[in-house]
């Protein structure tokens, strides 16, 4: 009998280290923030309630984070202006027998492939140059005109400008036909030449606008523009607009309801709804007080200050049991590269263990939550 016993005693000894290693799906919360009450730990370890997100709210966005914002919309006059490097061409009328500005039996001259110079000046005949960057092809037209009567009163200027690059804006990417576009008038807007380059392709996924000004470049997602009217902006001479797919991101990992890269399906995204787009956690084997978020941040980003973070990686902890954490989850802004990992509730190695000792024993064992 003692020898029974202590057979069972030892079998028992050898499962409860058996269930100890047993495969499981996700890690457990003690395992991933031990290292918190080392005295060096490589990693911080924030609990996000609503009382911290004031603060929270303040750290720096990661490097892989896209930084949304778009220029207001301005309104222009309705015709052109001429900037260096359009291409003016002059056809100039005068009926005058003997005018110097048309050939013998010739009613008019013809002067094309005039570039405005860096200086904004064309030269012109008998008047040198003529400074015509700024205004509208029809006022360049009258000021010809004007200085051309003093050589020949019935003189009458005919003008047609074809844009160059800083009166065109490039379409490069995500359209069935990218190219350059000359800007037909000061109101052109990027609706307009989204429209002109064939719309945006369908085979997008998510698709984002950018558009790079000068030094500068903005971004937004192409159903907030297509939505608000406000975005619609005026196009500027020399802009270039690309449409590709928005290639923000984060990872799934552990008791959600799947394990995968999720692309962001719109600007911002809170960790309630990245938990919604997983199909939620596992309601057998998630653990509900540990839901967590790893971050990266670059080591520059740190310091000692409460609006950034102590060190380059962070462990973001949630306890979704209690309505303080269901609401800091609700308001905690998910980004680019984080990781959601779903950790695995404990109760799941009790009841591996006590299936193996029911196993083993024939024991109808079983342990509820």
């Amino acid at each position: 009998m003692r020898l029974f016993i202590r057979c069972c005693l030892a079998a028992i000894l050898a499962l409860s280290l058996a269930a100890c290693s047993l495969p499981r799906g996700a890690a457990l919360m003690q395992e991933v923030v031990h290292e918190k009450k080392t005295d060096t730990p490589s990693f911080q370890v924030v609990e996000v309630t609503r009382a911290q997100l004031p603060n929270l709210a303040q750290w720096p966005g990661t490097s892989k984070s896209t930084h949304y914002h778009w220029p207001t919309k301005t309104r222009g006059p309705n015709s052109n202006t001429i900037n260096a490097g359009d291409i003016v061409d002059l056809i100039i009328w005068d009926n005058n027998e003997n005018s110097l500005l048309a050939g013998p039996g010739q009613k008019s001259t013809e002067m094309r492939g005039l570039t405005v110079s860096p200086s904004g000046a064309i030269f012109v005949p008998y008047l040198d140059e003529v400074v015509v960057s700024g205004m509208t092809p029809n006022d360049a037209r009258r000021n010809i005109q004007t200085l051309l009567t003093e050589i020949s009163p019935s003189a009458q200027v005919q003008l047609m400008l074809t844009a160059g690059t800083q009166n065109s804006v490039d379409l490069v990417t995500g359209v069935p036909s990218p190219g350059t576009y000359p800007l037909p008038n000061r109101n052109y807007s990027i609706l307009s030449l989204i429209s002109q380059g064939g719309g945006i392709d369908s085979s997008l996924r998510n698709p984002l606008v950018r558009l790079i000004r000068g030094s500068k470049m903005y971004n937004i997602r192409a159903d907030k523009l297509f939505t608000e009217q406000s975005h619609n902006i005026v196009m500027h001479g020399g802009d270039k607009v690309m449409v590709r797919e928005d290639d923000r991101y984060f990872t799934a990992l552990g008791a959600t309801g799947t394990e995968e890269i999720v692309y962001f399906d719109k600007e911002n995204i809170t960790a309630i709804e990245a938990l919604s787009m997983l199909g939620g956690l596992s309601d057998s084997r998630a653990n509900l007080k540990a839901v967590l978020v790893l971050r990266e941040y670059s080591a520059k980003q740190t310091s000692t200050s409460p609006a950034t973070p102590d060190l380059p990686y962070v462990v973001f902890t949630f306890d979704l049991r209690n309505a303080d954490g269901l609401f800091a989850a609700r308001n905690f802004q998910i980004q680019p590269g984080d990781t959601i990992l779903a950790t695995e509730s404990a109760v799941n190695a009790v009841r591996a263990l006590f299936g193996l000792i029911g196993s083993a024993f024939g024991l109808a064992t079983s342990v509820s939550d």
